[in-house]
Order: structure tokens, then C-alpha cells, then sequence
């Protein structure tokens, strides 16, 4: 399947902040409450940026391992505190295991065989390890101004609308998250938990936004969804702090290896 946020767009530099800003908290607490300490051997999937393997690594220490993992890894340093690989979770043998925490963010929601994947991360697991995945779900909440009072707000769920009508074109689940939690136990985890993040308002849900719309901007003109004038002025709007954008909730489920 075409990704369709390439990172080998300009813009998946300015995404991968925003989406830093905005997340890292909140997946930093879960690897905080899984009890990950010094020595925890952890494969980051589909790593994106640096900001979550970077912390793995201070996490672990030099007795610990991290690997991050990517089908493009542009975006990693060239000398990183951590194990750097090319890898498609679908086609390649999973890395050399196994490990203690397994870790993926928008990442599953993306690919075509999505189900492959999460079995993949839970049988590079040790026993007694931990698979926790984070991908959104944007048909639970699927507007960028749930408060709809002007037209600035309408413009922006129209683009967003003709936005998700693409993922869903390139095989995106935009139901996906909510399913995480029955998807864990049938990949054969146990004491699976879940629970939700949305930001509402901040600074860099505009910044996201605004990259990604840049990103499929020809996309969703050739399709017809939006118009190129639409585009425009959305940015525009975005640029002046004119409208309170939220995203798709975050949906974080973990689950144990047994044994």
C-alpha cells in the first residue's frame, strides 16, 4: 500500500514535532506504569522522529537495548543513543529478540496487513513482556472543530472530512483503535488495558494539522474532495490562531506476554 504521509516529505520533519508535543506525555506515562527500568531490551516500531527511542535509551541505560525501526529512517540521527534499522513490519522476519517492551504509534492503522503486524510485535515478545500500541481512531471523533460555529470551523471538518475519505482509499481502518483492546487478546495477550488521549486546542494540533494538509494538498484536489481555494484559506485561518482544532482520539492498549 502507498503510505499516504510519506516521510520522505518535508513535511513529515514539521509532523513528527508536532506529533512529539503533543503525544510524547502521554506514551512516556505508559512506559512509566508497564514499570520499564534500567537494563529493558524495547523495539520501537515504525519510530518516525527521535523523541521516543531517545527516551527509551535514557530509560534503559547502557546495559539496555533499543531498536528503532523504520521503512525510512530519515528522520532518525545519524548517531543515535540507540540501534537504528530499515524494516517493513509486514514483508521482513521480525529483528533479532526477544524483548521486554514492544512499542508502536500510528503506525498499524496505516498498513494493508495490519493484523500480520500485531502478531509479529507480540511474538518478538519474552514471556512475561509487554505490546503497547497507540493509534488513533478517527471515525470515534472524526471532526477538527467539534465546535462548529462559523464558517472557518465548517471549512476546516470539510477538508478534514475529505481527508479521511483518503485513508480510507489507501486501506486506513478509521475504526482501528477501539479495536485494539480484543485485538491484543486474540494475538494471545493477557490483563489487556486501554485507555484515550484527544487534545483539544493546543498550538500544535494546528501545526499538525496545517503539515498534513500541505502533505496531501494535490491529493485532495485531484480527487475533487476540496478545491485548491479552500486549501488556501483553511491555512490561512490556521496560521492566525482563528480556530480551536482538536484530532482523532489516541487510543494506548497494552497486554502481557504469558509465561
Amino acid at each position: 500500500m502507498d503510505y499516504l504521509l510519506s516521510n520522505r516529505q518535508i513535511e513529515a520533519g514539521e509532523r513528527f514535532e508536532a506529533i512529539a508535543e503533543l503525544f510524547d506525555a502521554w506514551t512516556f506515562r505508559h512506559f512509566d506504569d508497564i514499570g520499564l527500568t534500567t537494563g529493558g531490551r524495547c523495539w520501537e516500531v515504525g519510530a518516525g522522529g527521535p523523541t521516543v527511542p531517545t527516551w527509551l535509551a535514557r530509560r534503559v541505560g547502557p546495559d539496555g537495548r533499543v531498536l528503532a525501526t523504520d521503512i525510512d529512517v530519515t528522520w532518525l540521527p545519524a548517531d543515535p543513543p540507540f540501534e537504528v534499522a530499515r524494516h517493513d513490519l509486514v514483508r521482513d522476519d521480525p529483528p533479532a529478540g526477544p524483548f521486554d517492551v514492544v512499542h508502536a504509534r500510528l503506525v498499524l492503522v496505516h498498513l494493508a496487513d495490519r493484523d500480520r503486524a500485531l502478531r509479529t510485535m507480540a511474538d518478538s515478545l519474552r514471556p512475561g513482556g509487554v505490546l503497547l500500541v497507540e493509534d488513533a481512531d478517527p471515525a470515534l471523533q472524526p471532526l477538527a472543530c467539534p465546535d462548529e460555529h462559523g464558517p472557518d470551523e465548517r471549512l476546516a471538518n470539510h477538508v478534514r472530512r475529505g481527508f479521511r475519505a483518503l485513508l480510507a482509499e489507501r486501506g486506513a481502518d478509521l475504526a482501528y483503535g477501539r479495536r485494539l483492546p480484543r485485538l491484543l487478546r486474540e494475538a494471545g495477550l493477557a490483563d489487556v488495558r486501554a485507555d484515550a488521549f484527544s487534545p483539544i486546542a493546543s498550538p500544535a494540533c494546528g501545526v499538525l494539522e496545517a503539515a498534513t494538509i500541505r502533505q496531501v494538498r494535490d491529493k485532495l484536489v485531484a480527487g475533487g474532495r476540496v478545491t485548491a481555494d479552500e486549501i488556501d484559506r483553511l491555512l490561512e485561518v490556521i496560521a492566525a490562531g482563528r480556530i480551536d482544532l482538536t484530532l482523532a482520539p489516541l487510543i494506548s492498549a497494552w497486554g502481557v506476554k504469558p509465561g
